[in-house]
């Protein structure tokens, strides 16, 4: 397993944009990297994935075209571009390493960090 510290998060008015980046403590060129949230008093949530490799990626419905997910494996560091911010993307937001067969489920994933918190005012 590898420790992941994510960082980027703030207070931003809605419409505006945030990069979220989550550094790992080793190698992730073997591993899948995604990103979940989680809003208070709501269970934690796929929000986007990259494979191994950086192509392809997924994302849910609720933040597909808005939000974009990529790596840099020289860095072993991960992004999430935060774009045309909603009030409802309010959420901690966590980054996770490994090799989920289905990356939509949390239970798979081997690493997380402790979240960084995004907050979207209206």
């Amino acid at each position: 397993q590898v420790q992941l510290v994510e960082s980027g998060g703030g207070l931003m008015q809605a419409g505006g944009s945030l990069r979220l980046s989550c550094a790992a403590s080793g190698l992730i060129s073997n591993l899948a990297m995604g990103w979940f949230r989680q809003a208070p008093g709501k269970e934690r949530e796929f929000v986007a994935a990259i494979t191994r490799t950086g192509g392809p990626t997924y994302a849910s419905d609720s933040v597909k075209g808005r939000f974009t997910i990529s790596r840099d494996n020289a860095r072993n560091t991960v992004y999430l571009q935060l774009n045309s911010l909603k009030p409802e993307d309010t959420a901690s937001y966590y980054c996770a390493a490994g090799r989920p067969q289905y990356y939509r489920q949390e239970d798979l994933w081997d690493s997380w960090g402790q979240g960084t918190q995004v907050t979207v005012s209206s």
